[in-house]
């Protein structure tokens, strides 16, 4: 006889009203309880999911600790914690953008529950690798120029998260240049041609540089070899460089920062790594906050929201640095009024 027949004997067995009966009543029902607990255990409660989290990384595992350790910090404060209920695998290119697509690869092979990444071409592999597993941006250029998604408001498709760039930060960084340099009548701005952000990204800054009476002059590098003659190129045609986000810079900012010295051409870069390397100024979109913004994607999604219906949100912390040792150099006087907004400053 199952369980469900002991519970309703015991329960509809009728007794008198005196009180030996309602005593004799207790009892029984009391050794029904304890035989329905021997015979019948209650079930084990089911563990809880541990859900399977990708990482898809251009850059190093050094360099992008600082992400890791703010991804962390978000995802704790919602209650995840590391192999009890979420685990993480990560793939690192370790600067090798052509890796991108096979790593993306391995971690849908490995039915991970939701991918992170940083960077556009990330971002872009990802998507290539997946249409279902949900992808959340940590912080790429331009998500609709892209192709990552249909608009900020209605991503429309299995991918959600942080753009790096807004119309004030591009515009920020022309006017900083600007402030630094007042003479700058043409600024060079150092792209990708194979970064897929860069096309759109290009016309806003040429809008904003117009507006401040710049003309925009436009160098590329696809790989490190071609870094010499495009700022040899900057050089011939313009009075600064503003270096667009790219993985492939980011890979190298000494070599970077050692040809705008060789060259005495002031820069404004997109990182502080830049600057801590000898580099004169960057205003930069806070990563770190990107990435704890990100774990608050992730928690939504995993508890069942569809990254299709969640916008693309822009960045709200920006960092400026400066290097008064590289400004020296260039024979440059950095103005007090930007001195006192700098988050940054060297000596």
């Amino acid at each position: 006889m199952g369980k469900t027949f002991w519970m309703q004997f015991f329960n509809s067995r009728s007794f008198g009203g005196k009180p030996e009966t309602q005593k004799v009543k207790l009892c029984i029902r009391a050794l029904g309880v304890l035989f329905l607990a021997v015979c019948f255990p209650v079930q084990a409660q089911q563990p809880a999911k541990v859900w399977k989290i990708g990482v898809l990384v251009s850059a190093t595992r050094a360099l992008n600790a600082s992400r890791e350790d703010n991804l962390w910090q978000g995802l704790r404060q919602l209650g995840y914690v590391e192999g009890k209920n979420v685990v993480m695998e990560y793939r690192y290119a370790d600067g090798q953008l052509n890796r991108l697509p096979q790593l993306a690869a391995e971690l849908v092979g490995l039915k991970v529950d939701l991918i992170i990444v940083s960077g556009t071409r990330a971002a872009v592999a990802a998507k290539q690798a997946t249409s279902t597993i949900p992808i959340v941006l940590a912080g790429v250029g331009d998500p609709v120029q892209a192709g990552l998604v249909s608009s900020l408001l209605h991503p429309g498709s299995n991918i959600t998260g942080l753009s790096r760039l807004s119309p004030d930060f591009i515009g920020k960084r022309v006017e900083l240049i600007k402030e630094v340099i007042p003479k700058t009548n043409r600024i060079a701005a150092l792209s990708n041609p194979d970064n897929p952000a860069h096309a759109a990204n290009l016309r806003q800054i040429d809008i904003r540089a117009r507006a401040s009476a710049i003309e925009l002059q436009i160098v590329t590098a696809r790989n490190p070899n071609e870094f010499a003659s495009a700022f040899a190129d900057a050089k011939a045609r313009a009075d600064a460089l503003l270096l667009m986000p790219d993985a492939l810079f980011h890979a190298y900012p000494s070599k970077i920062v050692g040809l705008a010295a060789k060259n005495q051409l002031p820069a404004m870069y997109d990182r502080s790594d830049f600057v801590e390397a000898g580099g004169l100024m960057s205003f930069a979109v806070n990563i770190e906050d990107l990435s704890r913004r990100a774990a608050a994607y992730v928690d939504k999604i995993l508890k069942g929201a569809n990254p299709a219906n969640l916008a693309v949100d822009e960045p709200t912390k920006y960092d400026l640095a400066v290097n008064l040792n590289a400004a020296h150099a260039l024979e440059l006087t950095i103005p007090s009024n930007v001195l006192v907004r700098a988050d940054k400053v060297i000596k």
